[in-house]
């Protein structure tokens, strides 16, 4: 169970980095705006570290569902043997 975290977590961080220079690349963290309001008043390193982990968050959780698709079903606990 600990090497499947692994196997999300891992990928999904170098994906999050990749993902915040892209788009801090293009945008100022002073002129973004969350529902509404603007994050000028946050300081910039700060939203660059909630940018990330909004990122990790994202891409860990399509990474968690590509790997439970991904998964045979005689792998999984779940899995009914009546269903087809």
């Amino acid at each position: 169970m600990m090497r499947r975290a692994l196997w999300v977590a891992w990928p999904s961080f170098l994906m999050a980095g990749v993902l915040e220079m892209l788009v801090f690349s293009v945008a100022d963290p002073a002129e973004l705006h969350v529902f509404g309001e603007s994050l000028a008043s946050l300081p910039a390193t700060g939203v660059y570290t909630l940018a990330f982990f909004c990122f990790w968050l994202v891409v860990a959780l399509a990474a968690s569902m590509t790997m439970l698709l991904a998964t045979p079903e005689v792998e999984r606990p779940d899995s009914r043997q009546d269903w087809p």
